[in-house]
């Protein structure tokens, strides 16, 4: 099993975080006050892909730092 550093995997955090917010800014906004807004109407549309978006980018984020780590270990076996 691999040791994973965790500086690597703590760099994700932050865009969970941002989820985080993007979700529940999203519930917020589907409250009644917001109702008759065309604005907010497209924004909680756009929402989903937006988080869409992230989810690839902490994909790409991860696969790249794993690619990384195995690089550094194939040269540490050389």
């Amino acid at each position: 099993m691999k040791n994973h550093s965790s500086k690597k995997e703590l760099m994700l955090l932050p865009i969970l975080l941002v989820v985080i917010v993007m979700c529940v800014a999203g519930h917020f906004l589907l409250q009644a006050n917001f109702q008759d807004s065309n604005m907010v109407e497209y924004m909680l549309a756009a929402l989903p892909f937006a988080m869409f978006g992230l989810v690839i980018v902490a994909f790409k984020l991860a696969s790249n730092s794993e690619k990384n780590e195995q690089n550094e270990q194939n040269e540490q076996e050389k």
